[in-house]
């Protein structure tokens, strides 16, 4: 499906329904639609750090944004109606990295990897192909096989920093003071949630919560200045809760506080990562010494046959319709 101004249209008919568009088994290799044109040197950041941005989102994307919003205002945001666990519960996490190979922006191409194991009750679905300002070049047919295989669904993005010519395009495109570059910044943050939004809009995909990834990008690195960073995170917040979204926050306390250092999200949910280690080291991450910023711990990240596997904290499993949704 390519991005196209009828797309405000098509959002309003896809949402209320949850419907997403027909697509394929990832495995099969067939493009959903291309990847956006790279528009990132590596050199062209704000302060001379590498730019995070890799592609454009068109002016389409924002009427996309626009319709979500206001079908989240009216309530059409998921409920659940998911029935309550005891213990914890198994799910993953997939992006780009599950796209065929080959496809996705040149510095981040899909990899083959895995779909989640048969026993994982849901699915955490990337909308960003890497940086921010990019899609995921198969999340339709990721929608697709979370349908097929009934597993509940929420969704994550990545942000990034911007490179110097799209901090000029969008730094006073938004609710903040374009007059500072602290409101530029977020401003810039602002737009790559709308951008990410509209990405939902465009495969009919709605989540009680979107997880904003803070992490390092490689590739497209983050400035080294972390009042700076936390200005594009608080962008990202404003802009997806402006629209209706609740918000949580993924990382590690470590590399959270390498990008934006003591950034206050308010106490947001946490969804915390363990790398290569294994489901007791992620429910242990689950406990106080791995708080990021303070909030509820939703769910620990661990990486085992070649997957990112999740396992819901204690107490989550009782209410999973407030972090999961059941596609229709």
């Amino acid at each position: 499906m390519k991005r196209r101004a009828a797309g405000v249209v098509l959002l309003a008919a896809l949402l209320p329904a949850l419907a997403a568009c027909s697509g394929s088994d990832p495995s099969a290799g067939a493009p959903p639609r291309p990847p956006a044109p790279s528009t990132a040197t590596p050199s062209d950041g704000a302060d001379g750090k590498p730019g995070g941005d890799a592609g454009d989102p068109g002016a389409d994307a924002s009427d996309l944004a626009e319709a979500a919003e206001d079908l989240a205002r009216e309530g059409t945001q998921p409920t659940g109606n998911i029935a309550p666990r005891d213990g914890e519960v198994l799910g993953g996490d997939v992006s780009w990295p599950q796209c065929p190979k080959g496809m996705g922006i040149p510095e981040k191409q899909g990899l083959a990897m895995p779909m989640p194991l048969p026993e994982a009750e849901y699915v955490v679905l990337g909308l960003t192909n890497g940086p921010g300002f990019t899609f995921n070049p198969c999340l339709e047919d990721q929608v697709q096989w979370a349908r097929e295989n009934d597993v509940l669904v929420s969704v994550y993005a990545v942000s990034s920093y911007p490179s110097k010519k799209t901090l000029e395009k969008y730094g006073a495109d938004g609710p903040h003071d374009a007059s500072t570059t602290t409101g530029q910044l977020k401003n810039v943050g602002y737009q790559q949630a709308r951008f990410n939004i509209g990405t939902m809009g465009e495969v009919g995909l709605l989540s009680p919560i979107i997880w904003i990834d803070v992490e390092p990008v490689p590739v497209f690195e983050w400035s080294s200045n972390l009042k700076a960073n936390a200005a594009v995170i608080e962008g990202v917040a404003r802009g997806y809760v402006d629209a209706g979204f609740r918000i949580g926050v993924y990382s590690t306390p470590s590399l959270y506080a390498r990008v934006v250092g003591d950034l206050d999200l308010g106490g947001i949910p946490e969804w915390r990562a363990a790398g290569q280690t294994s489901r007791a080291e992620a429910l242990n991450r689950c406990g106080p010494d791995w708080s990021i910023q303070g909030g509820t711990a939703v769910m620990g990240q661990w990486v085992e046959q070649r997957r990112d596997q999740n396992i819901t904290c204690p107490g989550i499993a009782a209410d999973l319709g407030q972090w999961f949704h059941r596609l229709t």
